[in-house]
């Protein structure tokens, strides 16, 4: 399993960044150094939560094993604590865009990854459970799965803003509630280019912990979405904001996503 740490300048954060990339492409059958066939990959883009970066998810879940058994690519950007939107407050804070667009065309270009909407998914926690929500909806011709753990969806669903200061993030929060800062805008404006048929809608993976305080903005917002007709699979499991529950659910995602099973390569957990 290759694990490749990759810099490269991104035109909408004006500066070099860093991602982490999972890709089974040095699978191997047998020792006698034959080529398989690869062929493009279907990709995961995976966020992290408020203070994590690009190395949260490789050091907190099972990736590498996932990627290996669902022959899966996995590309973990770092957001820094921008919540992955396109920013008026911060110069060179473009997140959006990066994550929607940019992003998903340079590892296109750099890696044997699948072109297709339905090969291309993201997903997140927290912070990246918003992103991925908010992207996901905006970015509906790329991406035609959404995870979305313990989002913070509070921001827009609930009144606990004053908790984040989301003033001095998003701005004026009656004006940004009304903007594509919104997942619900998002959602409604993606409705509308496809004349509500929800066939053409990315299907959707919710969950949150049982004794997460984000619990009832994700439940709001997953009726919201249920009431839209949208596909939405929710999960609800023990625990709280942490990485317990996390560890499980993308676990749980990776099973839900369009992938089958791969054969099993040679490694140290399958010697031949």
């Amino acid at each position: 399993m290759a694990r490749l740490t990759v810099n490269f300048f991104s035109t909408s954060l004006k500066r070099t960044v860093t991602i982490n990339v999972i890709l089974p492409v040095d699978k191997a059958f047998s020792y006698d150094g034959k080529d398989r066939v690869v062929k493009p990959y279907k990709t995961l883009y995976l966020l992290h939560g408020l203070l994590g970066d690009c190395n949260d998810w490789i050091e907190n879940a099972p990736l590498r094993r996932l990627a290996e058994d669902h022959d899966l690519a996995v590309v973990c950007p770092s957001g820094e604590n921008a919540f992955y939107f396109d920013s008026k407050l911060i110069p060179n804070a473009d997140y959006g865009a990066f994550i929607g667009d940019e992003l998903v065309k340079m590892t296109r270009k750099m890696f044997p990854l699948s072109h297709k909407r339905e090969d291309t998914f993201i997903a997140g926690l927290s912070m990246g459970g918003y992103g991925a929500m908010r992207n996901g909806l905006k970015y509906h011709k790329t991406f035609s799965h959404i995870g979305c753990f313990s989002g913070a969806l509070h921001i827009f669903e609930t009144d606990r803003r004053s908790s984040l200061n989301a003033d001095t993030i998003f701005g004026d929060m009656e004006k940004a509630a009304k903007t594509d800062l919104n997942p619900r805008v998002c959602f409604m404006r993606m409705s509308k280019a496809y004349k509500g048929n929800n066939q053409l809608y990315p299907k959707i993976y919710m969950s949150c912990g049982q004794d997460d305080d984000l619990l009832q903005a994700s439940l709001s917002f997953r009726d919201f979405l249920l009431e839209q007709g949208a596909d939405v699979t929710w999960h609800q499991s023990k625990g709280a904001h942490e990485w317990g529950v996390w560890r499980e659910e993308i676990i749980n995602l990776v099973n839900w996503l369009p992938l089958g099973k791969a054969e099993v390569g040679i490694g140290s957990g399958n010697v031949k």
